[in-house]
């Protein structure tokens, strides 16, 4: 790569992470390299790009008017490894993925698995986040493709995978633990927990639908926090399954009444413009 390609990534994935470890990371360098060249561009440009400080790096004025053509050199030359890619066939790459907990923990390990098989030259790049989050990355350009709950924005591409299915979540003592089906009104008589992983938390759909307000006590986007907070007694919630699955807490899960469900699919700006190495990653996944 050209010296100063790579002074103008660091530059930017400096700024991208707000730290000269965490961009170091990114790149494979030490964080001494990154610091370096991002010195020696301020010396080649005689002005200061970063302030530097105990809680990070922040840009200054000056490196706020040079980041957005920084960032286009680099997206250019990304744009020239693809063709290169596509070229020479997919010998390296480097796919940036978007994702949630439960497809992190119970299905991108078993595609990435297969993909590796095939094509094991390719690195990963894994972003967690809410719905929320995932969505700004793919519209940034922060990450390639990412897994979301549809319908997703407009502009995306997007290929529908599962249907989930959304589950009331008990202690193993509950009252209604004996239930077949839990019944949707008896989730507003005692303290609810939220799983919100985004603007609008799955839940929150079905007490729309329903009419119903809940005693939301807690909320959070950890699947995990409330299994454990559910185990302990301090209410209950509703989850989807394949969250559930190995979930290491002892709860109960219950179909409720009123059926519901979330749709899991994968999106990015453009199957066209993407990488040779993410049109071959979206051919590993369980389209329906």
């Amino acid at each position: 790569m050209d010296m100063n390609i790579q002074k103008y990534m660091a530059f930017v994935k400096t700024v991208e992470y707000g730290s000269f470890t965490k961009a170091a990371e990114i790149l494979n360098y030490s964080q001494s390299g990154i610091s370096r060249m991002i010195n020696d561009l301020e010396k080649e440009w005689k002005i200061v790009l970063l302030e530097r400080g105990k809680s990070g790096v922040k840009l200054t004025s000056d490196g706020m008017k040079l980041l957005p053509h920084a960032k286009n050199i680099c997206m250019e030359y990304e744009k020239l490894q693809m063709e290169l890619d596509e070229l020479n066939g997919l010998q390296s790459g480097l796919i940036r993925i978007g994702t949630f907990s439960s497809v992190a923990t119970h299905w991108l390990p078993n595609v990435i698995r297969r993909f590796q098989q095939a094509y094991p030259n390719i690195d990963y790049e894994l972003l967690l986040g809410d719905y929320t989050e995932i969505e700004e990355w793919i519209l940034t350009g922060r990450v390639d493709c990412g897994f979301l709950r549809l319908p997703a924005h407009p502009e995306f591409e997007t290929y529908f995978l599962e249907q989930d299915r959304l589950l009331a979540i008990l202690p193993v003592n509950h009252p209604l633990a004996h239930l077949e089906k839990f019944p949707v009104v008896d989730l507003c008589g005692e303290p609810f927990l939220l799983l919100e992983k985004g603007a609008k938390a799955d839940a929150s759909e079905i007490f729309e639908r329903c009419h119903l307000t809940p005693q939301i006590h807690f909320t959070t986007w950890d699947d995990y926090a409330i299994m454990s907070m559910v185990e302990s007694g301090l209410g209950i919630s509703i989850l989807p399954e394949l969250i559930l699955k190995r979930a290491p807490y002892r709860i109960v899960a219950k179909e409720l009444d009123v059926p519901a469900y979330r749709k899991i699919g994968i999106a990015l700006r453009s199957k066209k413009n993407a990488s040779l190495a993410v049109k071959r990653f979206l051919e590993y996944l369980p389209y329906r």
